[in-house]
């Protein structure tokens, strides 16, 4: 049976027991007695064991099966939990976690067998007074231990059609071997089913299977007790085919003989199946059996999950861009009545219907590739811990808001730059212990990690209670590196200052380790937030601690849009952005430092004229009142100066590719109702 079919299902499973686990060992570092943790570990790295073994990748199942042993001690009260056994499991994790990308690229897990994590795992089994070693020797030994007259050779009851005697028979003259096999399953065996089939896997590998007693649906529906038997035909040796099945985990005993023709009883009627029917009933029965435990394992601990479908992101692109176009034709069909005077009321009638109905497609759409940034997130509170050994501070990691979901897309590009800007407040954000005991600050830092929606944003915040960003420490080292002039220095205001984190390759730690201290982090967090549409920004207080504020748009392929024109031409402003639309005087233009500035109910307000950055002749005359769009970013505001005012729209975002990215202010390009081009401008660009 070919098992890469489940390859995809297999890696996703295991991402997820793998985050499962990493949370609730954590939460067993912090109450080593807590049975509801300890279960729902045990449970989660049974499920890895089982599914690791149906798809063959032996090492991964060794090394889960170990783990698996000592929460079985762990459960039972024989061994404690210490913050050595914690740091092995910890390392195990890791050790599953490079076998799960390993699988992801290759299909192959590698040659790591780990040994030295096993070795560890079975110490803390001996030394809490139960070794491994025997149990596995006992099972081993069971089938020796307990001879063929001990245990019920129940392939003898099997009734036998006249057609498969002769089947046999004609295996025999050809000088082949008969067996008659019993397979007993153990009691804790939590997916009987599974188990049977990966004793089908195994045997078939050597022999062929002739009859099955009970039947395969009886097995894969789990009818049957702990025990079934199989007749097979092969060239190999009886001890080869017991020692196949008796290698797979969780089966207590395996026993078998020659089967003699003579015995056979008269052909009785009975349904009986074939080998070849077998084969592909057990493969659904190792996944069907799978799912339901996963299922059952979930809602142990939580309440009861939505009933999802697992969906290939490329599949939702193509329905997403098919959106897009019904969005563009309604357009066409919006501007096509406005051009003909919209006399006809039906016409009109049915296009407000068709346009609820592309808005609410829309909005489905949206929501089908939203998911919650929790995926990404649930890794980080593991990483603080390491982080916080490490450098030999103490700190904690205080999440909130990890429901808070964003476009598929977003979520699986923010990971880095969240984990660059941890790494960065645990390492040059907190202090060390002395220095916070002089400040008068409790001994473990805080890290904090927000998540909220703000409009049609999300904002992540990252903010530590550490020491702050030394300004003059950053204009110094600036200066130092080139990266500006001393006079330039003395004129740039602190946020100025601040920003020149960002710049590639600038760093002020004062030496290079593993963490940090190679300039590389900041830049790429400003990069890759950008590259998202999205914006960065720092606010910080020296001694106090400093707070990163990440701003993202929900999705980035259908946005609402006031559409405007400067010179003659069409240009779309993304809503979101969007403060006020003013009506400003010329006469009510000041200048401050040689710009141009207006104030707007107590507030200074920078002006941008359109027309002058984008190149264009203004169609309005210097004298006239202007229309002025003010817009934000972050904490501050801006007024974009434009010739007219055509209304707000619903536009898809076409991306413009890597061609034409040097130009900033444009974002993208989106198609109008009548065949035109506008083009999206970016007002965080401008500001």
């Amino acid at each position: 049976m070919d098992v890469n079919q489940y390859l995809e299902i297999f890696l996703d499973e295991t991402k997820e027991h793998l985050e499962n686990l990493n949370a609730q060992i954590l939460r067993l570092e912090q109450e080593p007695e807590d049975v509801d943790t300890i279960n729902e570990i045990f449970r989660a790295a049974h499920s890895l064991k089982g599914m690791a073994g149906t798809m063959g990748y032996k090492r991964m199942q060794a090394l889960t099966h170990d783990m698996e042993n000592v929460f079985s001690e762990i459960r039972n009260g024989t061994m404690k939990v210490n913050s050595n056994l914690i740091d092995t499991l910890f390392q195990c994790l890791d050790a599953l976690e490079e076998y799960n990308n390993n699988i992801q690229e290759t299909a192959d897990e590698g040659t790591n067998d780990n040994q030295q994590l096993i070795a560890r795992l079975n110490d803390f089994l001996k030394t809490a007074g139960k070794g491994t070693e025997e149990p596995k020797e006992q099972k081993a030994a069971a089938p020796e231990a307990k001879p063929d007259d001990q245990k019920d050779e129940k392939w003898l009851d099997i009734k036998l059609e006249e057609s498969q005697l002769s089947v046999l028979l004609a295996a025999k003259e050809a000088g082949k071997n008969v067996y008659g096999l019993t397979v007993f399953i153990q009691e804790s065996c939590l997916l009987k089913a599974a188990r049977a089939f990966l004793v089908y896997k195994a045997v078939e590998e050597k022999a062929e299977i002739m009859v099955c007693n009970p039947s395969a649906q009886d097995i894969e529906d789990e009818k049957f007790d702990l025990d079934f038997s199989l007749i097979v035909i092969s060239e190999n040796s009886l001890d080869e085919i017991l020692q196949a099945a008796r290698n797979v985990s969780e089966i207590e005993a395996v026993t078998g003989a020659v089967y003699e023709i003579a015995q056979v009883p008269k052909a009785e009627s009975m349904a009986v199946v074939q080998a070849s029917e077998l084969k592909p009933e057990p493969a659904g029965s190792a996944q069907s059996q799978n799912a339901p435990a996963k299922n059952d394992k979930k809602a142990a601990g939580k309440p009861v999950v939505n009933r999802t479908v697992r969906v290939d992101i490329e599949k939702l692109d193509v329905l997403m861009n098919l959106v897009s176009e019904l969005i563009i034709a309604k357009n066409s069909l919006v501007s096509a009545s406005t051009t003909e005077g919209g006399s006809n009321a039906g016409f009109n009638e049915q296009i407000e219907y068709l346009e609820s109905v592309t808005t609410n497609l829309h909005e489905s759409v949206m929501k089908v590739r939203m998911v919650p940034i929790e995926s990404v997130v649930s890794k980080f509170p593991r990483m603080i811990r390491d982080l916080s050994k490490k450098l030999n501070k103490k700190m904690e990691l205080y999440m909130s808001g990890e429901e808070t979901e964003l476009d598929r897309t977003v979520v699986d590009e923010i990971g880095d730059p969240l984990m660059h800007l941890l790494r960065n407040a645990a390492d040059h954000g907190l202090e060390s212990a002395e220095v916070r005991a002089q400040r008068g600050k409790p001994e473990v830092g805080s890290i904090f990690l927000d998540a909220y929606q703000d409009g049609n944003n999300v904002v992540i915040e990252v903010r530590d209670d550490g020491s702050g960003i030394d300004v003059e420490a950053v204009k110094n080292k600036a200066i130092e590196r080139g990266v500006i002039t001393a006079e330039q220095g003395e004129s740039m205001s602190e946020k100025d200052i601040i920003n020149l984190l960002f710049h590639a390759g600038f760093s002020t730690s004062k030496k290079i380790t593993d963490i940090s201290g190679r300039g590389v982090g900041l830049d790429v967090v400003k990069s890759k937030i950008e590259s998202l549409s999205g914006e960065v920004e720092v606010k910080s207080k020296l001694g106090e601690g400093s707070t990163w504020i990440i701003r993202l748009p929900l999705t980035l392929a259908i946005i609402q849009a006031l559409m405007v024109t400067v010179g003659g031409e069409k240009y779309a402003i993304s809503l979101g952005s969007i403060q006020t639309i003013e009506d400003v005087g010329p006469d009510e233009i000041k200048l401050v430092q040689n710009r141009e500035v207006i104030n707007l109910r107590g507030s200074v307000i920078p002006i941008i004229r359109l027309s002058k950055e984008l190149d264009i002749e203004s169609s309005k005359s210097p004298d006239e009142n202007m229309v002025v769009v003010i817009v934000k970013k972050g904490e501050k505001l801006a007024g974009l100066v434009i010739d007219e005012l055509m209304g707000q729209q619903e536009i898809v975002i076409k991306s413009l590719g890597k061609y034409i990215s040097k130009c900033k202010i444009i974002s993208g390009a989106t198609i109008l109702g009548d065949g035109e081009v506008a083009l999206i401008l970016d007002a965080n660009a401008l500001i």
